[in-house]
């Protein structure tokens, strides 16, 4: 006893096991599904540059933000893993700390023995301040 098929209509396949049983199972033509996907990725497609600068638009500030926190932290790092290499280097880390305790002993010489020079510093850092943070 073998299963019979037959075919009833373009989109109906009635397949017979036995006399008394018979199972219909309904398809489509794949190639109609695969148009209809075609034409569903298609409009996504097309539409795409509309719903970006939309979202972007909506959205411009908070991108900006999180893009330049990203940029930063990639900067840090970045400025991290040089100068770590560059400590690394056996000449290079004495000659930065020799070169550290001379900037520090010119600015301590500059601006904080004398009371006039550290009264300009603490004007300059005023002024620093209202630039930065407003008045």
């Amino acid at each position: 006893m073998e299963p019979e098929v037959q075919q009833d209509q373009a989109d109906s396949v009635t397949v017979k096991i036995s006399p008394d049983t018979s199972v219909s199972l309904n398809t489509i033509s794949t190639d109609d599904q695969w148009q209809e996907i075609g034409a569903k990725v298609s409009d996504f497609i097309a539409d795409l540059p509309a719903y970006l600068s939309d979202f972007f638009g909506e959205y411009k500030r908070p991108i900006i933000t999180i893009g330049m926190i990203i940029a930063s932290l990639i900067a840090v790092k970045l400025l991290l893993a040089v100068l770590g290499a560059i400590n690394d280097l056996p000449l290079f880390s004495s000659l930065f700390e020799l070169i550290g305790m001379g900037y520090s002993a010119w600015f301590v010489w500059r601006y904080l023995l004398k009371a006039s020079t550290r009264e300009q510093l603490a004007s300059e850092f005023g002024s620093l301040k209202e630039q930065v943070l407003g008045k």
